[in-house]
Formats: C-alpha cells, sequence, structure tokens
C-alpha cells in the first residue's frame, strides 16, 4: 500500500481569512461550507487546508510554495498578488530577466513567484 497527500494543511490565526487570500492568488474556490469564523478552511482542487492554531507564525518556513503564472508575466503576477495583500520580503529579480521575488501572504508565510513559461522560453 502506498499513501497519497490528502491536503497540505497551514497553521493560522485566522483560516477563512488566509484561505480567501490564497482563493484568490490561485484562482481556485474555498469549500462551500467555509465561512468566516471557521475553525478551517479548504481550497477546493488545490488540497490547501487551513486550520486554527493560537500561536503566530515565528521563524522562517521548512515549506514554502514556488508560483509560476500562467497567463501574465511575473512582475504583473507581483503587482497583483502585492495588491490582494502580499509584502514583498526579498526581491531577487535580476536586470536581464532571470530571478525571482518573495512575497509574504497576510499571515507572513513566504512564497516566491518566478517567471512565467513564456518569459522561460
Amino acid at each position: 500500500m502506498t499513501s497519497v497527500v490528502r491536503h497540505v494543511t497551514i497553521d493560522s490565526l485566522d483560516p477563512y481569512a488566509l484561505a480567501t487570500f490564497w482563493s484568490q492568488v490561485l484562482s481556485l474556490p474555498l469549500h462551500e461550507d467555509d465561512h468566516p469564523g471557521d475553525p478551517m478552511a479548504l481550497i477546493e482542487g488545490a488540497g490547501l487546508l487551513f486550520v486554527t492554531v493560537p500561536e503566530v507564525k515565528s521563524g522562517k518556513n521548512r515549506l514554502h510554495f514556488d508560483l509560476q503564472p500562467q497567463d501574465r508575466l511575473r512582475d504583473e503576477e507581483v503587482t497583483r498578488l502585492l495588491a490582494l495583500g502580499a509584502t514583498l520580503v526579498s526581491d531577487l529579480r535580476n536586470p536581464d530577466g532571470t530571478g525571482w521575488a518573495v512575497l509574504a501572504d497576510p499571515e507572513g508565510n513566504e512564497f516566491c513567484v518566478e517567471r512565467s513559461a513564456a518569459e522561460r522560453a
């Protein structure tokens, strides 16, 4: 027998709010039963489960997402994500177009935005 990853579980102070942010990032819906104040929230189609924990994030993530824009350029995606509530942690973009940007979600979880497939071509 083997196992499968059913969910990637993310600790959060406000699961619904953080799941809503990531739902907008990924353009995927929250589970229909999720509501503000719930102790957990699930993004349909991504397997991301946000659960309530009492402590704030401390230290560097041991796991993070690397996002690759599908319908826009990297810099356009960074601008979109900043407008959704992300913050820029480290700008590792290079003048020649290579590199990536490190952002953080509203609860401080870091993630990277890489170049789109079109930019890599």
